[in-house]
């Protein structure tokens, strides 16, 4: 029988090849389970779907092992990716399905004419895909269809798709039916979901973080991005999905804690030199910048939030202070030699500049040399 490893690239996505997303690691395997007959393991089919069947014939599983699994109707074929105490950790965090309220069975370990019939069926997704969007452009629907994922047997299709708002595929039913002689089964997915689907590398030079790791969509609005202090530009706040980037929620909650006790930021502070208004805030270091009114926003001030909270509480006793810092403005001296501007310096276009070479002083070869000058 062929190991996972040599038909791994075949269960794949055919854009990505990229199979073993949403990774789990066994933090658990060491501790022996006590319910290993006839127990639950996780099984992973295409790019993020995965399930959880019972083992009722008992068999010596592994991870990694290719098993034929019950589905309605026929049967699929999927790489068990779980075992142990851990899966019960994993049902919490996804759906179980179920069949009248009891677990789905694994069959038998996959023979090699199953392997095979799978890799068949696999083979064709893409082809099924791309036809099948085309159907759905002669029905004029507003629809698009992502992805397909063959049943391990070839007897079922799921057809991925994206829609904002309710479509009557009926009719893209029976035609997808007639034109590729299975069962059809028709999945909304979003936008996000199409592109943990799809995968792709984000700004931060790494995997999108919906391809690799992200089970749970949390809705993410601009209130992260208000709360961190991050500049409310479209193109830079969206990702690959054209959605808000989920790791916007990601240092949230230090952010939340940081300014917790933070003083009011559109209080002005009056001191005996002048008004200070405010212009932004340090929130990990706990900064405010000011600047005096009539000077220009490169002439700002750094203050202490503990500072700030002082100022704010004379100003509402009716006093001022005499400065807007305790000492000389040696915080925001400091402050500003930490930054080092060296945009410029290294230029990413540098390579592309094609390069001077020195010029070669032209010899003229017609010209002799005059012995005469030598002799001397």
């Amino acid at each position: 029988m062929q190991h996972v490893d040599t038909i791994e690239r075949g269960a794949c996505s055919s854009n990505t090849g990229n199979c073993a997303k949403l990774h789990v690691t066994d933090w658990l395997k060491d501790i022996q389970s006590v319910t290993l007959l006839n127990s639950v393991v996780e099984v992973r089919f295409k790019n993020t779907r995965k399930d959880y069947y019972r083992n009722v014939n008992n068999l010596n599983l592994k991870v990694g092992d290719i098993v034929a699994v019950e589905s309605s109707p026929g049967h699929d074929i999927g790489i068990v990716s779980v075992m142990g105490e851990l899966v019960n950790l994993q049902m919490q965090k996804h759906k179980v399905t179920l069949v009248n309220g009891e677990f789905r069975k694994i069959y038998r370990k996959a023979k090699q004419t199953d392997i095979e019939k799978w890799k068949e069926a696999i083979s064709l997704e893409h082809q099924t895909m791309i036809r099948s969007r085309q159907i759905v452009s002669d029905l004029k629907l507003n629809m698009k269809i992502g992805d397909v994922e063959y049943q391990g047997d070839r007897t079922k299709a799921i057809f991925y798709y994206i829609a904002d708002g309710r479509v009557d595929f009926r009719e893209l039913i029976k035609v997808l039916a007639e034109n590729f002689h299975i069962r059809v089964e028709m999945k909304q997915i979003g936008a996000r979901q199409e592109a943990g689907r799809i995968g792709g590398i984000g700004p931060c030079g790494r995997e999108i973080c919906c391809s690799t790791w992200m089970h749970n969509f949390v809705s993410v609005t601009t209130n992260s991005a208000r709360n961190q202090e991050l500049s409310l530009n479209p193109q830079k706040l969206a990702g690959q999905c054209g959605k808000l980037k989920c790791c916007l929620n990601f240092e949230l909650a230090t952010y939340m804690d940081a300014q917790r006790n933070f003083p009011p930021s559109n209080i002005p502070l009056e001191t005996e030199m002048g008004l200070y208004y405010f212009l932004k805030a340090d929130i990990l270091n706990g900064t405010y910048s000011y600047m005096s009114q009539g000077n220009t926003p490169s002439a700002q001030i750094v203050v202490p939030v503990k500072r700030v909270k002082e100022i704010q509480r004379l100003n509402r006793q009716g006093k001022k202070p005499e400065k807007l810092l305790l000492t000389d403005e040696t915080f925001a001296t400091k402050a500003n030699e930490s930054f080092h501007n060296v945009v410029g310096q290294d230029d990413l276009h540098r390579f592309d500049r094609p390069k001077k070479h020195p010029r070669k002083k032209k010899r003229n070869f017609n010209r002799r040399p005059n012995r005469n000058q030598n002799k001397r």
